[in-house]
């Protein structure tokens, strides 16, 4: 495996090089961002449709049991992808206010752990902090869903931007492993 990563080194600096540039992109136009991320969610959920219901159609027996649920799936998901295409702007909204709920109830649910866990667990104080972190976020997202928006982007930008690093660290790294396991790598 170490030889094969060395020898392709460069497919993670590409892959790091595309995730910086998309951070990049992200942090400098997050309202662009934000709009392609919601058309892109629409356009997975309508091709999720699409090929649930392909499965019903050339499934045959594999299917038969599952059947009703697959037809059920692929209508939601197709109309979920349309809803998305018609109205972005409510699916994002939608989707945001999702994102709140979630990081609350996660959040509630670190902290109850943390408080449950004080006798058992040193730095239970941190599983509490973390959730109390969540719930702030969610609460911001909920009353504050424009901003909220950009934050989360700005969270995706970061995301992608410390991850490309990582990776080109790593490929070249691998590089110059592989230069001095025997020159595997290419240049």
């Amino acid at each position: 495996m170490l030889e094969y990563l060395s020898r392709y080194w460069w497919t993670l600096a590409v892959r790091g090089a595309l995730a910086v540039v998309f951070g990049l992109v992200a942090l400098i136009w997050p309202d662009i961002t934000l709009r392609i991320l919601v058309l892109l969610f629409g356009f997975y959920a309508l091709v999720d449709g699409l090929l649930a219901l392909a499965a019903v159609l050339v499934g045959g027996r594999l299917v038969s049991g599952r059947r009703g649920w697959l037809i059920f799936q692929g209508i939601a998901g197709i109309a979920a992808g349309v809803f998305t295409f018609l109205w972005p702007g409510i699916t994002a909204l939608v989707l945001l206010y999702l994102i709140a709920v979630w990081a609350i109830v996660t959040g509630l649910l670190e902290v109850a752990v943390a408080i449950v866990l004080r006798r058992e667990l040193r730095g239970e104080w941190l599983l509490a902090l973390s959730g109390i972190v969540s719930v702030a976020f969610g609460i911001f997202l909920a009353v504050r869903p424009g901003e909220g928006a950009i934050a989360v982007v700005w969270v995706i930008a970061l995301y992608a931007i410390m991850f490309g690093v990582a990776l080109l660290v790593l490929g070249a790294r691998l590089r110059q492993l592989g230069r001095s396991i025997g020159g595997t790598a290419r240049a």
